[in-house]
């Protein structure tokens, strides 16, 4: 019999129990039913999810905006980016990376903000700045199971936003907001592992079925109640609440794409699953398998 593409319920099942390296022994209903009612009551008041994750700082916006304009001026960011250090040096970091010394033929070393905007581009700009704003959000730490699974939640969302950001003109979709979808759309799952790591008792973990496919259900919510609250575009927040409805735009069809690709990418790098096994092969096409490609981890820094 000829086998179907693995469906996000199943990859994500894969997924949530390598990520949480959960053993054997299974929590009770009543604890995973517990759990659930909290994520629950956080979708539906954004306010208190978003308290468990810090804000994005206040400079990015105002950068984005700045980059949204086609007329800007290397200049005028450059003065912008000023007022943060930390964006300063990852800036400087980004523009001395070897690939765009080799891929623009660049100086050996980028020593002025001026020189390392013209050298990254408007769209490498508004990418660097997204995963800068993301990261603190994404890599948070806690308890000891968030403090393990948030490097892998982080890792897994840039290679979501990436991927995102590389099947969305095929689509027709806004390759930016795609890129950005794919950053956002983790939020509410760190939340849930936050939950997780503070409600699960530690010789038992919440890991059935049932409970897995919710947890993801209630994450994406959280996530796009979080991005509302947080101003997102509208694109982004309907793509991540639409990403994997039959009925989806091309918007969260990209996202959708970009969440298996990245799934199935982590377990493959990770060696939780062969590269050529038909879980992760199936249902790939031509584009989707170069996609794939560029999202290995020996790959990821030529690439974003």
């Amino acid at each position: 019999m000829t086998r179907q593409p693995a469906t996000i319920t199943e990859i994500d099942a894969v997924y949530y129990r390598w990520l949480a390296a959960a053993g054997s022994a299974q929590a009770s209903k009543q604890a995973e039913q517990q759990i659930l009612d909290e994520l629950t009551r956080l979708a539906s008041e954004p306010v208190a999810g978003a308290a468990l994750v810090p804000r994005i700082p206040a400079i990015i916006p105002q950068l984005m905006r700045t980059l949204q304009d086609e007329n800007m001026s290397a200049a005028q960011l450059s003065r912008q980016l000023s007022q943060d250090v930390l964006l300063v040096a990852e800036v400087y970091r980004e523009a001395n990376r070897p690939c765009y010394h080799s891929r623009y033929n660049a100086s050996p070393s980028i020593d002025n903000m001026e020189g390392a905007i013209m050298l990254l581009g408007q769209n490498g700009m508004r990418m660097l700045l997204a995963r800068v704003a993301f990261r603190p959000i994404v890599s948070m730490q806690s308890g000891g199971l968030t403090i393990r699974t948030a490097p892998l939640i982080w890792r897994q969302s840039e290679k979501c936003a990436l991927a995102a950001n590389l099947v969305a003109p095929a689509l027709q979709a806004n390759a930016f907001d795609a890129y950005l979808a794919g950053l956002m759309a983790n939020v509410g799952l760190v939340v849930a592992f936050r939950l997780i790591d503070q409600m699960h008792a530690p010789d038992a973990f919440p890991q059935s079925d049932a409970f897995i496919a919710q947890v993801f259900a209630q994450a994406r919510i959280l996530s796009v109640r979080i991005a509302e609250l947080w101003e997102f575009p509208e694109s982004v927040t309907r793509a991540i609440g639409q990403a994997w409805q039959a009925d989806a735009d091309p918007q969260a069809q990209a996202l959708a794409q970009g969440e298996r690709l990245s799934k199935l990418r982590m377990l493959v790098d990770t060696g939780r699953l062969p590269a050529d096994d038909p879980f992760v092969m199936t249902g790939l096409g031509k584009s989707e398998l170069q996609v794939f490609d560029k999202l290995a981890d020996d790959e990821d820094e030529d690439e974003d």
